[in-house]
């Protein structure tokens, strides 16, 4: 069943990524008359041709640092994905400012440009490490989320709806530490951890495109969706991938690296406090009240804040057995496995 308009436009920011790709595949089992991927890496866009050959897609090489590309791009869609972004948690904070120009600034691109053409929807893609920021990747994602969120407030009559999804770890998504760890397996070698009592939440690719999907036919102008998943300890990961390719759980403990937290956090206090609760979901509402504040007295929110936030140490906790069978989900994982045998075989 489609959850867009039969023959619409879609177009989708980074798309030869991992979000991109399977957002692209899931498009093309519709009804949708087009299909446009904007992004840097030509090469990348030329193997996806080669891959997907669909002519619904059409490729668009460009960054959205440079607003008139995005523009050129953006004519005549119906629907925008935005999912580039420096995603990198190191190289971000050695290139903060890169970060701020693709993330927030290439953002801001997207949604004028989507505003300008007349686009229905906008769903841009944020993540956990935008609550609570301590590094400047999560800032500069915290900042695109209100970049998101101004233009709602700013633009009430605007025929475009500009929403948020936020997600924490996507498993073997770009940058996921899980082919990291395979490689170092299926080589000898045992898996890099940075601190094996850190915890990360963990979902599927599939998990991320549905809420996707909801928020393009569901989302109010603002809102924000967070998928509610269940978190593991890097140390559990590791150790859950060594017993599914059969070798001794040790872990190399390096330390934890530039900008990172113990724990993530997917929903804050205050986020919560005026959150709908949908389930597998929840959503946060824009506050819309603007700066014609009291003289002297500000009205607050008499709710306040919620006794807890939602991070990856309170969310529900996957021991080693569950993290297998997770795992055994994957495709990706699937086909390491089955690779792994093959040379035991030969």
């Amino acid at each position: 069943m489609s959850f867009l308009p039969a023959g619409c436009r879609v177009l989708i920011t980074g798309g030869t990524g991992s979000f991109g790709q399977t957002m692209v595949r899931r498009l093309l089992r519709q009804d949708v008359g087009e299909v446009r991927v904007l992004s840097r890496d030509e090469a990348k866009q030329d193997t996806m041709r080669r891959r997907i050959g669909d002519d619904r897609v059409r490729y668009h090489v460009g960054d959205v640092r440079d607003f008139d590309t995005v523009l050129r791009a953006t004519r005549e869609v119906d629907f925008i994905f935005h999912a580039a972004a420096l995603k990198q948690v190191p190289s971000c904070e050695f290139f903060p400012l890169e970060a701020v120009r693709t993330n927030v600034l290439g953002s801001a691109n997207v949604i004028e440009a989507a505003e300008t053409c007349g686009v229905r929807s906008v769903v841009v893609l944020s993540t956990d490490k935008a609550v609570y920021p301590v590094n400047a990747m999560g800032m500069s994602k915290a900042l695109m989320e209100k970049v998101a969120q101004a233009h709602a407030r700013n633009n009430p009559r605007s025929r475009t709806t500009v929403s948020c999804v936020r997600y924490g770890n996507v498993m073997f998504s770009r940058g996921s530490v899980i082919p990291l760890f395979i490689e170092q397996i299926r080589a000898g070698r045992a898996p890099t951890v940075t601190d094996p009592s850190m915890t990360r939440f963990l979902m599927s690719l599939t998990d991320s495109v549905e809420l996707v999907e909801h928020a393009f036919t569901h989302a109010r102008p603002g809102d924000v969706f967070i998928r509610k998943a269940s978190a593991c300890t890097i140390g559990d990961l590791a150790t859950a991938l060594c017993q599914l390719f059969d070798v001794p759980a040790k872990l190399d403990v390096i330390g934890v690296r530039h900008g990172e937290k113990l724990d993530e956090t997917l929903a804050s206090r205050e986020e919560l406090a005026q959150a709908e609760d949908f389930g597998e979901f929840f959503r946060v509402p824009l506050d819309a009240r603007d700066l014609n504040y009291a003289l002297y007295v500000s009205d607050g929110d008499p709710a306040g804040a919620s006794s807890a936030a939602f991070n990856s140490s309170n969310a529900h906790r996957l021991a080693v057995p569950e993290i297998i069978a997770l795992l055994r989900t994957l495709p990706e994982v699937n086909e390491e496995l089955a690779a792994a045998e093959l040379v035991m075989a030969s």
